[in-house]
């Protein structure tokens, strides 16, 4: 059952929620936060959100993904004084059964301070550009720039192995999307390289990556729709998922396996759980996944 209007959030005369952002993430949210909760959305300007980590990996994450989140929409609260606030965050790498394949999981969390809530949302197995490339000067990266979506998708180039202690240092070029400073960036990469070659990847912050800001638009609805669900114990908004319980019975010997038996949906605010099936409805497991029936 769907929750109340923006009003039943908070008091607040004049409801924004502050965004911290720095790569154009009010170009996804604003709408949905508008749409579904009535709410304006506002850029936290005063904060900058790579002290929170970057993509290129000069400054690393205090915490974990999930957890820096919630850091940067607490940031951008303290910087102002807000109630309410909202922040993203993306992690990228190789799929862990799959190590070829790239995963993408996106988190974005809200802070409501009058409350004391804060209700997280996350979107794994996006749709993801996620990749590199290593390249001599004068080749032709033609290939892997056409799968990731150059020049829509920016780039970003370094040198493949930097000299630990350079004379003159080659910075990290980001958001590349015309291809003649591209060939340009490769050259001075390439150049300052100790192997004579330059690493090309995908720029994955949000303003330089159409693919992930449509998954930071999808999760932005999927957080309003949570934050719109009451809890049935306490009546506090923010009911959703909270965990998994894996042990979906084998349909021939019924031994738990390793797949999903059913989700575990909680409260942000009480200690309320509850076990919902699989959203599929499926009741047994192939028996091909079944460690007994398919040693």
């Amino acid at each position: 059952m769907a929750g109340g209007p923006a009003s039943d959030i908070g008091p607040d005369p004049r409801p924004f929620v502050l965004l911290a952002s720095r790569h154009g993430k009010e170009r996804a949210t604003a709408r949905p936060f508008r749409q579904g909760l009535g709410l304006e959305l506002v850029v936290a300007d005063q904060i900058d959100t790579d002290d929170f980590g970057t993509f290129t990996g000069e400054r690393p994450r205090p915490a974990d993904a999930a957890t820096t989140c919630r850091l940067k929409a607490e940031a951008a609260l303290d910087a102002t004084g807000a109630s309410l606030g909202l922040a993203s965050e993306g992690s990228f790498g190789p799929h862990p059964a799959i190590p070829f394949l790239p995963l993408a999981i996106e988190w974005m969390t809200f802070v409501d301070r009058r409350r004391d809530l804060v209700i997280s949302e996350r979107l794994e197995g996006a749709p993801t550009n996620f990749s590199h490339s290593v390249i001599a000067a004068g080749a032709d990266p033609g290939s892997w720039l056409e799968r990731i979506g150059f020049p829509a998708h920016g780039v970003i180039v370094r040198p493949h192995r930097s000299d630990p202690h350079p004379s003159d240092p080659f910075p990290i070029i980001r958001g590349l999307q015309c291809p003649q400073a591209l060939e340009q960036a490769i050259r001075g990469a390439a150049a300052h390289s100790v192997d004579g070659l330059a690493l090309l990847e995908t720029d994955m912050r949000a303003h330089r990556n159409p693919t992930r800001m449509a998954s930071i638009r999808r999760l932005a609805f999927r957080l309003v729709r949570r934050i719109r669900t009451p809890c049935p114990s306490c009546g506090s908004p923010g009911w959703g998922l909270v965990g998994r319980e894996p042990g979906l019975p084998c349909d021939w010997c019924g031994l738990p396996t390793a797949l999903l038996r059913a989700e575990i949906h909680g409260c942000a605010h009480c200690d309320h759980r509850a076990e919902v099936p699989r959203r599929d409805g499926l009741l047994r497991a192939d028996p091909q996944h079944c460690a007994p029936c398919n040693p």
